[in-house]
């Protein structure tokens, strides 16, 4: 927990020290003064007061005056691109505008992201920050059903509450560049990029097996589905196959796989991508059905040297080969279980600990040993992965060892550790030596792996193979808000009737919708837009709401009839290239110039969520390798680094929601403490990364800091003084040096630290602050508190915005100490401290130790052994 400032003031500037020496790895060395042990600057005294009483900084006047400023002169305009200077494309994770608005837990990534942005600018770089809307998707569609509303529109007040947000708190977007995904010239080029996967063969129609709600009209994901029912209302859920489109992106596993070497991503994304793809070098094995010349079972195994353990073989209940293979007297207990089977989704199946299954009373037979192998059907396997089918080896997998112990099914042991006793109360599972394997007893793990692939493959029943874990990407949504798929197919009528005097919107038209002949929309009738519809309530029918819009259904071209299809795509697809069209929102010629491209990507920081490790980055990098394939960008992959900020809670320690009660609305924080107080605190927390509850109270320690900084410039300005004695000189420099190297890293919150330090020593020179170290800390500040830093640059008489001015630089010399603090140890015990030059040899380093009082008293009347001297840090002493 984060303690209250103002009780446990000590603990959290120890904590903070700490957190410098370890975040820096030159320490940043604290002022020995008597200001010291205050220097984060979170609490004040009586005793630090100026003889009259500090300004408060007037945060209610000051903030709106700069972002005036800055809106009036448009300072954050993406410059146009000058090759001389280096370039930083800067990315937040653009969010979906909820009618909830922001929490205090959004701007964390926001401020992080603007926060390099302006550093970047000041560091010489062409900086181009946009900011845009995620603006499709299921949740405004069902807000529009419950109050009648259109999407459209509450999606339009929902952006301009957002956009007021994110403008109340000061960050540096250029808002020229702004867009939504559900703009009609946005539709039009997200329409466009699907029409190529399509003409490249990556988009298909296929019956895929979904989780489909009749009550809610939609097909659910796994995750939304619960014991059969659907988590949101309790409805029941069924598994049937419906047509769909399909994204081909398997075709792109391996490349998305290689893409991931070389990016600046966290570890755990890196793993968590790799896993979703689910690279898997193995062994394709055929099983022939008895009793049948055609049909056959082929599993997929990383471990075919137990292949000799096969006691039995399990289908999933929605295999092809389960009705054919079923025995007439165990087709009606075979046909009940799949039945019960199909309300239960893919995660609900794998994640029950209960095996459920039933025989089929059919054989196959073992491709080496030719023993009839019985047939099962279990729900722990699924259709969706793999082959649907896997050969089942009790003594060496886990779930084929419970399975068979629940139905008293043989277990055949294969493998053997290489040294110890084979344990059979639970399956073996790690590498060893084959057993009871036939010409492959002996052989290792390794060894026998080979040989079970060869010999497969010589008798033609199989041999090595690669999958992927990774399935096509089912791309069909039925519902209402989402860009309407640009394909449409011919309508046919019965033989004899002519087309001409037909019409199939009429209910009573006899009609057949050939969906196996699609034809792309031209791409000059682009954008499809969706049409007006009174109601666009989901319903029981799987084609989607839109069937329901006859008259823009369906269509006359050169004197035929053909239907739109009435899929739309999910939410996913307008966040997959958003990032591209940023580049050149305004071109409606193409989605993005080539020059752009070259000029501005990849995306050099990309800010968001970590729940988006998976989906958004895979979809997004498919979408952008199809791109590169086809020439339109010359950039592999979209995005470079990537940065996740840590969660931010509510006060209670539980995630922020509504149903909580915990949530904190940033209005509320700058309407009572500011903008630049939010940012300041929320950088402040601690690591950028970490997950961290949310304390209101403890606002009011940067909110004091804030005071500092201003009346410490205000007596600058003042004075004029342009004269620095060293000590505030090292510090400046010193600090210089820790704020740049911190926000180099992202460590964001021991920059601030840092600037607290120097502005609590400059608070006490009173009226003597130099000119210069308030300038400096101006600048510094101004990347984390813009509005702050701006009036401070104002008020020492700039003219301009400080937001293009040079960074700060610092002196390498002035931030070494000349003299440093060390510790003097006595056979390996504190005994006191020296002040020695930073340089000193060990001979001076005894003689100032041998002038200390403790340690002359643990030296008298003994003999040096051995003396331990690392310059800088420590000197032991050892003595008998």
């Amino acid at each position: 927990m984060l303690f209250d400032f103002a009780s446990s003031r000590w603990v959290h500037a120890t904590m903070l020290v700490l957190t410098l020496a370890r975040r820096s790895a030159t320490a940043f060395v604290l002022p020995k003064h008597k200001h010291s042990a205050r220097a984060f600057g979170l609490f004040s005294t009586a005793a630090d007061a100026p003889p009259t009483a500090p300004a408060t900084y007037p945060f209610a006047d000051i903030e709106p005056k700069w972002q005036a400023f800055w809106e009036e002169n448009n300072t954050f305009r993406t410059p146009e691109r000058d090759t001389n200077k280096p370039k930083k494309y800067v990315l937040d994770m653009f969010p979906y505008p909820s009618g909830a608005g922001l929490h205090v837990g959004h701007p964390e990534g926001y401020t992080a992201s603007d926060v390099m942005a302006r550093y970047w600018r000041m560091t010489g770089h062409d900086v181009l920050h946009p900011i845009g809307w995620d603006s499709f998707g299921l949740p405004a569609e069902q807000y529009a059903v419950q109050t009648g509303a259109q999407p459209a529109d509450t999606t339009a007040a929902n952006i301009a509450n957002f956009k007021r947000q994110l403008k109340m708190l000061g960050f540096s977007y250029d808002w020229d560049k702004e867009i939504a995904t559900t703009d009609v010239n946005y539709v039009k080029w997200t329409q466009w990029i699907f029409l190529q996967l399509f003409k490249k063969g990556l988009a298909e129609q296929s019956a895929v097996s979904v989780n489909w709600c009749p009550a809610l009209g939609t097909v659910l994901a796994n995750e939304e589905v619960i014991n059969g029912k659907s988590e949101r209302g309790d409805h029941p859920v069924i598994r049937l196959p419906l047509r769909q489109w399909l994204l081909k992106i398997t075709d792109y596993a391996d490349r998305l796989e290689a893409g991931l070497e070389g990016l600046d991503w966290p570890s755990g994304t890196l793993t968590a991508q790799q896993q979703w793809i689910g690279k898997s070098t193995g062994c394709q094995i055929v099983f022939d059905v008895e009793g049948s010349d055609e049909e056959s079972i082929t599993v997929f195994t990383t471990r075919p040297d137990t292949i000799m353990g096969v006691t039995y073989v399990t289908l999933a209940p929605e295999h092809p080969l389960v009705s054919s293979i079923c025995t007439p007297e165990r087709s009606e207990e075979v046909s009940k279980y799949v039945q019960d089977t199909s309300s239960r989704s893919d995660l609900d199946r794998t994640s029950s600990k209960e095996k459920t299954g039933v025989f089929t009373g059919g054989y196959v037979i073992h491709p080496i040993s030719g023993e009839r192998v019985p047939v099962w059907v279990g729900d722990y396997v699924l259709g969706s992965y793999g082959t649907g089918a896997v050969m089942a080896v009790p003594a060496h997998d886990s779930r084929d060892f419970e399975f068979a112990q629940a139905f008293g099914l043989d277990v055949k042991w294969v493998v053997k550790p290489q040294k110890g006793e084979l344990d059979k109360e639970s399956a073996f599972t790690e590498p060893g030596v084959a057993i009871n394997s036939g010409e492959f007893d002996d052989l290792s793990t390794g060894k026998c792996k080979k040989a079970v692939t060869k010999k497969l493959k010589d008798i033609e029943k199989g041999g090595p193979q690669t999958t992927y874990k990774l399935r096509d990407w089912v791309f069909s949504r039925q519902r209402y808000w989402g860009e309407p798929i640009p394909i449409y197919f011919p309508v046919d009528f019965p033989e004899g009737i002519d087309p001409a005097s037909q019409n199939p919107a009429d209910d009573d038209c006899e009609h057949t919708i050939r969906y196996d002949q699609p034809f792309p929309v031209d791409e000059a009738d682009l954008p499809l837009e969706l049409p007006l519809m009174e109601d666009f309530a989901p319903g029981d029918d799987p084609a989607g709401c839109l069937a329901r819009a006859k008259d823009w259904r369906y269509f006359q071209k050169d004197n035929k009839w053909f239907a739109r299809e009435t899929n739309t795509m999910p939410q996913w697809a307008g966040s997959c290239w958003y990032y591209l069209r940023f580049l050149d929102p305004k071109n409606d010629e193409a989605a993005f110039s080539k020059q752009v491209d070259k000029e501005w990507m990849p995306v050099d920081l990309y800010v968001g969520g970590a729940e988006h490790a998976v989906l958004h980055l895979l979809y997004a990098r498919f979408w952008h390798q199809v791109l590169f394939d086809l020439g339109y960008t010359e950039h592999p992959e979209p995005f470079q680094k990537l940065v996740h900020q840590g969660m931010i809670l509510g006060s209670d320690g539980e995630k922020m929601s509504k149903s909580r009660g915990n949530v904190i609305n940033p209005d509320d924080i700058v309407l009572s403490r500011g903008a630049d107080a939010l940012r300041l605190y929320e950088m402040f927390m601690g690591p950028l990364e970490a997950v961290k509850p949310w304390q209101t109270s403890q606002v009011a320690g940067v909110v004091r800091f804030q005071n500092k900084l201003y009346n410490v410039v205000n007596a600058a300005a003042k004075k004029k003084v342009t004269e620095m004695d060293e000590e505030t000189t090292r510090l400046l420099h010193k600090t210089m040096k820790k704020v740049t190297e911190d926000i180099d890293s992202m460590s964001f919150n021991t920059a601030i630290s840092a600037l607290m330090v120097l502005t609590n020593h400059l608070q006490s020179l009173k009226e003597e602050v130099p000119l210069e170290a308030a300038t400096k800390l101006s600048l510094m500040v101004s990347p984390f508190a813009p509005h702050l830093g701006e009036e401070c640059w104002s008020i020492l008489g700039h003219k301009e915005s400080l937001a293009y001015h040079p960074w700060v630089e610092y002196d390498e010399e002035l931030c070494v100490d000349d003299t440093i603090t060390m510790g003097v140890q006595v056979n390996g015990k504190a005994r006191g401290e020296i002040v020695i030059a930073a340089d000193a040899d060990e001979e001076t380093a005894m003689t100032a130790a041998k002038e200390v009082d403790r340690v002359a008293a643990q030296l008298d009347g003994k003999d040096i052994k051995k003396i331990i001297y690392v310059p800088g840090r420590i000197l032991n002493i050892v003595a008998k």
